[in-house]
């Protein structure tokens, strides 16, 4: 079932982010994926995740398309940037082990950066695209 490997990829994704040192430097142990009320700036959240099927003859698996979005004050675009930097550096290509499936590849899709309408928060979005297979014990 996709949505199975869509919350298997999502738990190996947060851990490996969770455990970045890069990424902590930039915004410690801020990664969400609901952001708590009182969260400080910067911070990391899992974004928009989509899941299809994917596959061709017996080899079927999910295609997955994700966003994850840093929120900066103060840095400005730089800080947003250097994030996204460390979240490609974190994932892109990366060997996850997840639970019942196997990752077939992990690649940087895109990323922007914007302004917010409070004027003062720059929002960096990085998307990704995985391919996930299911392990057949």
């Amino acid at each position: 079932m996709t949505t199975d490997a869509d919350l298997a990829l999502q738990k190996a994704i947060y851990a490996r982010l969770a455990d970045d040192v890069e990424l902590a430097e930039l915004v410690g142990a801020r990664i969400y994926d609901n952001v708590p009320d009182d969260a400080g700036f910067p911070y990391l959240t899992l974004g928009e995740a989509q899941v299809e099927a994917w596959g061709a003859g017996d080899a079927q698996g999910a295609e997955h398309k994700l966003a994850f979005n840093t929120y900066t004050r103060g840095g400005g675009r730089s800080d947003a940037k250097a994030i996204m930097g460390a979240v490609n550096a974190a994932l892109h290509d990366a060997e996850l082990t997840l639970d019942g499936h196997r990752l077939v590849n992990l690649r940087f899709a895109s990323a922007e950066t914007r302004r917010e309408a409070d004027g003062a928060t720059w929002r960096g979005t990085i998307r990704f695209r995985a391919v996930t297979e299911p392990i057949h014990s």
